[in-house]
């Protein structure tokens, strides 16, 4: 089972720093769905995920869902790197986007091993690159798709290796900034047109190659 000592920037830590490491990390496993973090609340540290995949989300007005990036495995959330940082409130919300096993570095433990670590120090920066990427990404989606081509985006990203997604309708609604009906609506376009088919909680893909077109904004 993976632990923090896992992963590569804590691999070639001092023995001193492992140490401190290991009398310091805490390790949490969250189900599917669970809000970990909330907006406004006191970050307690770095948040590095070990399996499953966390959703960082704000809310837009009217209580919609707009997903900011998701942390990967190896990763950490450089908005809680931030605010142990800076002392500041956690700006978000984080919720597992899958059964999700987390570690966390209390913020004393993080800011004394990027004090020393340069391994850490390089983490931390290229967290911080990494997510302006992303975000940058995601606001050339928002801008430059249609709604479609946005959920064929995600059905594609989501599918499993079988072509299922099981996402509810709201859920999908929530990631690409619209309504559940909305999202009915292009949905039944996409099964009309034989790219997917729609279940209860799931929607599995007939053409990938399809889905791959339109999301690039190619389909006529």
């Amino acid at each position: 089972m993976t632990d923090i000592t896992a992963l590569e920037p804590f691999r070639r830590l001092s023995e001193t720093s492992h140490r401190l490491l290991a009398g310091g990390t805490v390790t949490h496993r969250f189900d599917a769905g669970r809000t970990i973090i909330e907006k406004g609340q006191d970050v307690s540290g770095a948040y590095f995920v070990l399996e499953g995949r966390l959703r960082v989300f704000s809310l837009l007005p009217g209580g919609k869902e707009a997903t900011l990036y998701f942390i990967e495995p190896g990763e950490t959330c450089v908005l809680a790197l931030n605010s142990l940082f800076n002392d500041l409130l956690y700006p978000a919300w984080v919720q597992t986007d899958s059964d999700t096993r987390v570690a966390v570095i209390p913020g004393r433990v993080y800011r004394a091993l990027f004090a020393t670590e340069p391994d850490i120090q390089d983490l931390t920066v290229q967290t911080l690159s990494t997510l302006v990427f992303r975000l940058m990404a995601e606001l050339d989606q928002v801008h430059g798709q249609t709604l479609e081509q946005r959920l064929a985006g995600l059905l594609l990203v989501r599918a499993s290796g079988r072509g299922v997604v099981r996402l509810t309708q709201q859920e999908m609604a929530s990631h690409i900034g619209t309504t559940r009906e909305v999202v009915a609506r292009l949905i039944g376009r996409l099964s009309a047109r034989g790219l997917i088919q729609s279940g209860r909680g799931a929607v599995t893909l007939h053409d990938r190659h399809a889905l791959s077109v339109l999301a690039g904004g190619q389909d006529g």
